[in-house]
């Protein structure tokens, strides 16, 4: 990517009228472990790995109409060569201000962006790529060269995206855990002559109604989620171990995400329709999707400072067997408990079921701050029934406890 001086000319375009108000640095640096109690299903891989992650990030409050914030990421990881990797997650400039009793802001650069709603998978957040070897259930993202406007007033939010470089999904190596069953080309092929270069386009309009928030999302460019194909030469037959290589499709998309507040209960939903990918028989399909979400908070539990959300997702995919996502008629369910202690300890507990297939998860997790600058996070995957037929989780065995160990500054 062509990243170089974009610093340097991202603040030649500042207004210069006044002095730097602000320069501040501060972050997190992590120290993590995960340990993978089941046999490893693919030679090479290990039965647990450490690693540091370092994530600084730098905010200068250039102007009294402009900032510019700087992140980077980078990994170490003991047992897979390919999550050893950095990233720059942010880097733009931000200029903002009120057009008659509209406020404005601009941001030009590289960020992260998220829409949506639900807890588990967001249908309608496209716009950033996910970094699949963070995290394998698209928790992480890369950062998104953009340029980014939003007007806001009393008649709700506006935002366009012009998206000039698509950037590629992150996968595991052939040694790392959570890889797929396809050994894959650390390469891609792209439908759009212009390939990664393709200019993609974007735009959102949010409101809130009452007691409903919601939002009519658009996108009309390359697909972050890749189709694979082998890589063969035409009229060759792929083997067992053929590897294959991530092709990216045009698409356009038109989604809506809403949620209604009624006392302690919020009902969720997210849909899209899509045209222009492929399924997984390699033939172009259009598609909808939707979640449904419910959640119920309940206050002081057991007459203590503790609270609690439970909460249930239905992720449903209109092309059943044939969907290239995890989540084609899949069943979330889970509960939260906050404390509300001076460590702000929060417990989670879910599970993930697959209504079409034979697969089940346990979800555990906890936060803890341990002082005014370490925490812990503390997280456990159980795979309780794989499906072999799934493509998605065939052949894996990566159950795992994982724990986390940060400071942040």
């Amino acid at each position: 990517m062509r990243f170089r001086g974009v610093c340097a000319a991202l603040a030649l375009m500042v207004p210069w009228g006044a002095a730097a108000q602000t320069l501040d640095f501060s972050g997190d640096l992590s120290l993590q472990a995960r340990w993978f109690p089941e046999t490893p299903a693919f030679a090479g891989q290990r039965a647990g790995s450490g690693g540091v992650v370092v994530e600084p990030t730098l905010y200068w409050d250039i102007t009294e109409t402009a900032s510019f914030t700087f992140t980077p990421l980078y990994r170490y990881d003991s047992a897979d060569s390919r999550r050893s990797h950095a990233d720059l997650r942010e880097a733009y400039l931000l200029m903002y201000g009120d057009w008659g009793e509209t406020a404005w802001e601009l941001r030009l650069g590289v960020d992260r962006v998220f829409w949506g709603v639900v807890e588990l998978h967001n249908l309608v957040d496209v716009v950033n790529q996910f970094d699949l070897i963070e995290h394998p259930r698209e928790e992480a993202k890369l950062g998104q060269p953009m340029a980014y406007l939003t007007l806001s007033g009393g008649w709700g939010m506006a935002e366009w995206l012009v998206l000039p470089y698509h950037r590629k999904r992150t996968f595991p190596g052939s040694h790392g855990r959570f890889r797929g069953p396809l050994p894959l080309v650390d390469d891609a092929l792209y439908e759009s002559g212009d390939e990664e270069r393709h200019i993609d386009l974007a735009a959102r309009y949010s409101n809130t109604i009452g007691r409903v928030d919601f939002g009519l999302s658009a996108f009309k460019g390359t697909n972050r989620e890749p189709f694979f194909v082998p890589a063969l030469p035409p009229g060759l037959i792929p083997g067992p171990d053929t590897p294959f290589i991530p092709y990216y499709e045009q698409i356009r998309q038109f989604g809506l995400d809403a949620q209604l507040t009624t006392g302690d209960w919020i009902y969720k939903l997210e849909a899209i329709r899509r045209s222009g990918a492929r399924n997984l028989a390699g033939v172009e399909e259009n598609y909808r999707a939707f979640i449904l979400g419910l959640e119920r908070n309940f206050y002081g539990i057991f007459g203590s400072a503790a609270d609690m959300i439970v909460f249930a997702e239905w992720h449903d995919d209109s092309r059943g067997s044939l969907a290239t996502t995890a989540w084609a008629n899949d069943l979330f369910v889970g509960a939260s408990v906050a404390l509300n202690d001076v460590q702000s300890t929060e417990f989670i507990v879910g599970v993930l079921g697959d209504l079409s297939r034979n697969y089940r998860a346990l979800n555990v997790g906890m936060n803890r701050r341990l002082s005014d600058n370490w925490s812990m996070r503390l997280e456990a995957i159980a795979q309780l029934r794989v499906d072999p037929l799934d493509m998605t989780y065939a052949g894996r065995r990566d159950s795992f406890v994982g724990l986390d160990i940060t400071y942040s500054y």
